[in-house]
């Protein structure tokens, strides 16, 4: 499994670096936004190990390191990180779709406030055809491999990079840095208050995951993280997406 994710991840990196995912233009030799790399490394690295790590802190594990495998001491999620690398096609596709057809109102709408109200329900509908698609692509890598596809977890990251990644090629950066950012460091700060609980006098830090790993499981920890964020983010996007400002930069760049 884990040589089909790094073959799929090296298709992904040529993905983003052409067409309508790239930032070329925006950035110095079409690298992402300052911010963003970093906090998309660890999200997608909290996506593969995070919640077994996770599962196993709270049960005063882990035992030893990833062997990658969906049943060691540390359990790889094979389904939703090659289901996210897959998705960045359809994704592309997404952005595609998105930007052609804002552009074409944006040519025949006679006002902004026509065209703003035009391209709200086109982000939507685009949106919503791509976490369509990744929920079908998380049930068949889930089907192929015989392992739990973790969906929630991947719809939510899923579409917080789809909309950090559709918001920087339209040259809007600080947000999408924010909502990243602010996704990976709830993470973190899960993940290492369960640790920091075993130190002495400490056992109180580790109550509000423990409870909600309890409760929900160690999913909902990425899930509140990133849905949060994607959820502030698609707010974001369909109020600055529908400017026309947004689209003129857009067709100007490189």
């Amino acid at each position: 499994p884990i040589s089909g994710i790094l073959a799929v991840a090296l298709g992904v990196r040529a993905l983003l670096r052409r067409g309508p995912l790239s930032t070329r233009g925006l950035t110095q030799a079409g690298t992402p936004a300052p911010g963003t790399r970093p906090w998309t490394y660890w999200l997608i690295a909290y996506a593969a190990l995070g919640d077994g790590l996770l599962g196993e802190a709270v049960t005063g594990g882990p035992d030893g390191l990833p062997d990658g495998t969906t049943s060691g001491p540390w359990p790889l999620a094979v389904v939703p990180t090659l289901a996210l690398a897959l998705a960045c096609a359809p994704a592309a596709w997404a952005a595609h779709l998105f930007a052609v057809r804002a552009r074409r109102r944006l040519a025949v709408s006679r006002g902004l406030e026509e065209f703003a109200a035009s391209v709200r329900p086109l982000l939507l509908v685009v949106f919503g055809l791509f976490l369509g698609t990744l929920a079908a692509l998380l049930a068949a890598c889930g089907a192929v491999l015989h392992e739990p596809a973790g969906p929630a977890q991947a719809l939510t990251l899923g579409a917080l990079l789809l909309l950090a990644r559709l918001l920087t090629t339209h040259g809007l950066t600080h947000a999408p840095a924010v909502a990243l950012g602010a996704a990976a460091t709830v993470e973190a700060i899960a993940q290492a208050s369960v640790f920091a609980a075993r130190l002495p006098g400490c056992g109180l830090l580790a109550t509000p995951v423990d409870t909600l790993v309890t409760v929900w499981g160690p999913g909902c920890v990425p899930v509140l993280a990133c849905g949060t964020a994607a959820l502030a983010l698609l707010v974001h996007a369909t109020r600055t997406l529908s400017r026309a400002s947004a689209h003129a930069r857009a067709e100007g760049q490189p």
